[in-house]
């Protein structure tokens, strides 16, 4: 077991950060469409849980924030147009729409339109 542990620190030890916030990332933007409904799923609505979907987006907010000045505008920018894309997504399927700046994430990215 002590073993695996080893190989496995090795293993992450030799991934670059900019890799692995971007992977955290896009785990993070997947579960929120998913969330939002928008898996390519039959039984997309059912997945829908908008409450979860808030979470993890302004989850994905805060990365994005806290990171991009680390891992530079060529890993940022993609990573900020597909924020976008989930906050908008969420105004759409919000029923009961938020103030503007008090949507998901838009603590930390300003108010969406």
């Amino acid at each position: 077991m002590a073993q695996a542990v080893n190989q496995q620190s090795r293993d992450i030890a030799e991934v670059p950060a900019v890799e692995l916030i971007n992977t955290v990332a896009v785990h993070l933007m997947s579960a929120a469409a998913v969330k939002l409904g928008l898996a390519d799923d039959p039984q997309a609505e059912e997945l829908k849980d908008l409450d979860e979907a808030r979470k993890l987006i302004t989850s994905l907010a805060g990365l994005i924030t806290a990171a991009a000045p680390e891992v530079g505008s060529t890993h940022a920018a993609p990573l900020r147009d597909g924020l976008r894309s989930l906050q908008l997504a969420f105004r759409e399927e919000s029923s009961v729409p938020d103030a503007p700046g008090k949507g998901p994430g838009e603590k930390w990215t300003g108010p969406v339109n």
